[in-house]
């Protein structure tokens, strides 16, 4: 089957998730975080590299799938010639170990489903060694162990190096597997019943579901990617990947292939935007309470993303015997951006703990003194070139949106500093720097004969983060500056009716070969510069055609090919997701009007 970045539909426990694909097969997944190996990955190469396909006998593509409302419950469905059945998948939020319940059920006739377990320990690398043990399959190699069970049991058998069964399901008959993973030097995990943890994850998922706040058009789609986020949460710490997958391409068959499994620090503002505005305030807290964890530290020494747990060290290597998507390689582990000096996220982190402080989360005794420490750096660093917001891995220069995120450092310092008597700090000083950022930026990174800021200084480049200026405040939305600056935007970066990041078109732009698709993200900004300077029909048209981008279960990757009608990049993309939010919501009152 030829695959796609959309056929996958995401499942998870808020540690690690799984991408299934239309044709019941697990084709992704790392145990027991989000960064750890994968024992499927058959979505970088094929099912020699590991996958689980549960599915009727000879059948391919599914009739039909959905998630249960509200939910990340998934049922796939196939009507066959022999009757119809569905399998239903779920991770549920684990006490201990990780599982996977896939529940086979049938719905009419009486239909022949085949299970074939193929696991691949270390990104499709290692063949583990199968036995039988107290009624499960068991797979052990080095430190990973998995368990395979099924309720009624079911006839099993080993072949090249695979796991096979094979069951026939009449009407209101079921068949439940469960796999799990453990150290391989610890006992056998305790047994979970599947019938019982699907009903939990329901019950879990709907009663979280209805705490959102948004009521407004499109709110399906909303709680959609709220359920997204929460699934690319890991529990333990409130940290949020950027996307569950590693090396999806930007281009087919480009290189263009990264590591998104971190947590990126330029998502900080506008996902804690996001969870405060939709009523989720204990993620936003314990997304806050991760940010303070992470930058602890000499400021000099602040990185762009982190682990998990805020983890520095993100070694890029590459894995030779993946193919990678579509045939897109390298397949790349870690990440070098981690080393890049990127002054934007400085103004980030400032600006979200002053959003938290704003909406009213709990305070930190050091959260003044880590903006103190921030802005103490940053009042001298802000004159320095970086690589900017996009981690291009060419030379620095002076990037546009880099210096206008240290205006915003500045902007919420001082706004601090005059509404809290009590606090204290270097009032006249950064009063000073973010006038003369100001100034500077106007000076320039604005190109007054075509009436646009431009990505950096002296260039004749665009770049989407530009979109934001207005939402950040440097300037207000009725500007001459702003309006042209998204005009000329539109024009040069508007592709099919979205927006490309920049333009790619030489290799000496960011450092790389190739070209990649419009960025969702950016495109939601567009909707959300448009609203904001009274361009409200245009706004609305362009959100309701960036929602059509979306697969069929809602979830959307990184990138969009308008062209090839295709998704790009990392999948599911919090990027994207927390652009479709923010830009519901700001829409939510011109919607219901309109």
């Amino acid at each position: 089957m030829h695959r796609r970045i959309e056929d996958y539909a995401l499942i998870g426990d808020e540690q690690t998730a799984a991408l299934v694909g239309r044709d019941g097969s697990i084709d992704w997944l790392c145990l027991p975080r989000f960064d750890s190996p994968a024992c499927f990955a058959a979505l970088l190469g094929d099912e020699e590299n590991g996958r689980w396909r549960i599915a009727p006998e000879g059948a391919d593509e599914c009739t039909r799938r959905a998630y249960r409302p509200d939910s990340l419950v998934l049922d796939t469905e196939w009507e066959t010639s022999e009757g119809a059945v569905r399998v239903t998948d779920l991770m549920p939020q684990r006490d201990g170990a990780p599982d996977v319940v896939r529940i086979v059920e049938g719905l009419s006739g009486r239909v022949t489903v085949r299970s074939t377990l193929v696991l691949r320990f270390d990104y499709g690398s290692v063949v583990p060694w199968v036995r039988k043990a107290h009624g499960h399959r068991v797979a052990v190699a080095g430190p990973d162990s998995v368990w395979l069970r099924s309720e009624p049991s079911v006839r099993t058998w080993g072949k090249d190096f695979r796991t096979h069964s094979e069951f026939t399901v009449e009407e209101g008959e079921s068949v439940a597997f469960v796999l799990t993973w453990h150290p391989s030097h610890r006992p056998r995990p305790a047994l979970i019943d599947p019938y019982e943890a699907l009903e939990h994850s329901l019950h879990d998922w709907q009663a979280w579901a209805g705490r959102c706040r948004y009521d407004g058009p499109h709110r399906d789609v909303v709680v959609r990617s709220l359920i997204t986020l929460k699934a690319l949460t890991y529990a333990p710490t409130g940290g949020i990947v950027a996307a569950a997958t590693t090396s999806l391409p930007e281009e087919l068959g480009g290189v263009r292939n990264w590591d998104y499994r971190y947590c990126w620090l330029r998502d900080s503002t506008l996902t804690l935007g996001a969870l405060l505005a939709a009523g989720y305030l204990e993620e936003a807290e314990a997304w806050r309470d991760w940010l303070l964890r992470a930058v602890a530290g000499a400021p000099a020494d602040l990185q762009i993303m982190y682990g998990l747990s805020g983890e520095r060290r993100l070694t890029e290597f590459e894995l030779p015997w993946l193919p990678g998507f579509g045939g897109s390689a390298p397949v790349r582990i870690g990440n070098d951006a981690v080393r890049q000096l990127q002054l934007d996220v400085y103004g980030e982190v400032i600006d979200s703990l002053s959003l938290a402080w704003q909406a009213g989360l709990p305070m930190k005794p050091h959260m003044w003194r880590v903006q103190c420490a921030l802005m103490d750096f940053l009042t001298t660093a802000w004159r320095q070139p970086d690589e900017g917001l996009w981690e291009v891995r060419g030379p620095r220069r002076h990037f546009v949106h880099s210096k206008i995120m240290a205006w915003v450092a500045a902007d919420r310092a001082v706004r601090a500093l005059e509404e809290d008597s009590g606090l204290d700090g270097d009032l006249d000083g950064w009063r000073a720097m973010r006038e003369e950022v100001h100034r500077e930026v106007c000076e320039k990174g604005y190109d007054p004969e075509r009436n646009t800021f431009t990505q950096s200084y002296g260039s004749r480049e665009l770049d989407a983060s530009l979109l934001l200026i207005p939402r950040t405040g440097f300037l207000p939305p009725d500007d001459p500056r702003v309006l042209g600056t998204i005009d000329a935007i539109q024009e040069e970066l508007g592709h099919s009716g979205f927006v490309r990041r920049y333009s790619t078109d030489g290799a000496e732009v960011d450092g790389l070969p190739g070209v990649e698709g419009t960025f969702l993200a950016c495109s939601f900004w567009l909707a959300d510069a448009l609203y904001l300077t009274g361009r409200r029909k245009e706004a609305r048209e362009l959100f309701r055609r960036l929602l059509s981008t979306a697969n069929d279960v809602g979830l959307l990757a990184e990138e969009y090919d308008p062209v090839a009608g295709r998704q790009l990049g990392n999948f599911p993309q919090a990027f994207s997701h927390i652009g479709l939010v923010n830009t519901a919501l700001a829409l939510y009152e011109d919607e219901e009007a309109g």
